[in-house]
């Protein structure tokens, strides 16, 4: 899957799964994908589907226990995340992997200024004095947009509002210059025009240092205009990875066609009514026998439901986990 000249991150059949009294959750259960230097990659799916996990596997957040990584690697500039310990670890995240949280709010310390904990970010990476890293502080609030920022610098979380929080929290993901910046629905709670502020603010941004975006989100809006390969996950599993232009115009597994069908289209002449996606997720504690989906999707065949399809490389680069994708790839069956 990975074009090892200009691949960054490598991560092959992930499992990360939560041991509770109710059961074992397959949060993230045999997810692969690579990530290239300078691409936006987007990961989407439903509530519960294991982005965020994901992610935080990524970084070494996952709290073990309850939570445990069954399996895989994680391949970050030839050396494996997964084999570090925790103190390794800390010299990676927040320098070489950053991350913008869904929820600022939580993410920073409310007793702590803004400014204090920017330049805690910056010195506990860089070797420089504190006048320095108070400088640097002050060119990144200035570099995400953020008004008056000496004031700011003094100013504590909750005197912020929703988008100075994030654009404070890009400042400190950004601090020192990550290789992969993950962005963990950046824009959630946020009104409509500073989500499109705070998006191109973290693609300028990218263009600006050359790094590489995972943005994880579940609107197909933001995933067309910003990300160059998608990945679709269901269940924790990853069902299709592909260029942007293949998921939205050459879709060859059921769910990814369910969730463009969900979506309104603007441009479209004879407005049709939406088709959402019938039935819920399953629980991750109780997953049906076979594919995952097949409960939900109109093209189930009764092998679909007693074993889970393999990851297929339909097209060059094209992957997906369907046992009937190589029907709509023939056209041999309709996706209408």
């Amino acid at each position: 899957m990975a074009d090892n000249n200009n691949t960054l991150l490598d991560i092959k059949d992930l499992r990360t799964y939560f041991y509770t009294d109710a059961g074992v959750v397959k949060a993230v259960d045999g997810v692969s994908f690579d990530l290239k230097k300078g691409e936006t990659l987007g990961i989407v799916g439903e509530t519960g589907s294991g982005k965020s996990i994901t992610a935080l596997t990524i970084l070494g957040l996952i709290a073990i226990p309850p939570g445990k990584i069954v399996s895989g690697y994680i391949d970050f500039d030839g050396q494996d995340l997964l084999k570090l310990k925790q103190k390794q670890l800390q010299k990676y995240r927040g320098n070489r992997i950053s991350m913008i949280f869904q929820d600022p709010m939580t993410s920073l310390n409310p007793v702590f200024t803004i400014g204090n904990q920017l330049m805690e970010a910056i010195l506990a990476h860089q070797k420089i004095t504190k006048k320095q890293a108070y400088d640097k502080a002050l060119e990144l609030l200035d570099m995400v947009g953020m008004p008056d920022i000496r004031k700011r610098m003094k100013s504590y979380p909750h005197e912020f509002s929703g988008g100075m929080r994030q654009r404070a929290m890009i400042a400190m993901a950004i601090a020192n210059s990550p290789s992969i910046l993950i962005a963990d629905e950046p824009t959630t709670a946020l009104d409509v025009t500073i989500q499109a502020q705070i998006l191109e603010l973290v693609e300028e941004l990218k263009n600006k240092t050359d790094s590489s975006v995972i943005l994880i989100t579940h609107d197909l809006g933001v995933i067309a205009k910003y990300a160059e390969r998608v990945l679709v996950m269901y269940a924790g599993k990853p069902v299709e990875f592909a260029n942007v232009n293949d998921i939205f115009y050459k879709p060859y597994h059921p769910y990814t066609m369910g969730l463009i069908g969900s979506v309104s289209k603007l441009n479209e002449e004879k407005k049709e009514r939406l088709k959402p996606i019938k039935g819920t997720p399953p629980s991750l504690i109780d997953l049906p026998e076979g594919c995952t989906f097949a409960p939900r999707c109109r093209f189930a065949l009764d092998s679909c439901r007693l074993s889970y399809p393999p990851n297929i490389e339909i097209e060059h680069g094209h992957f997906v986990s369907c046992f009937r994708s190589k029907e709509f790839y023939s056209g041999s069956l309709s996706r209408l």
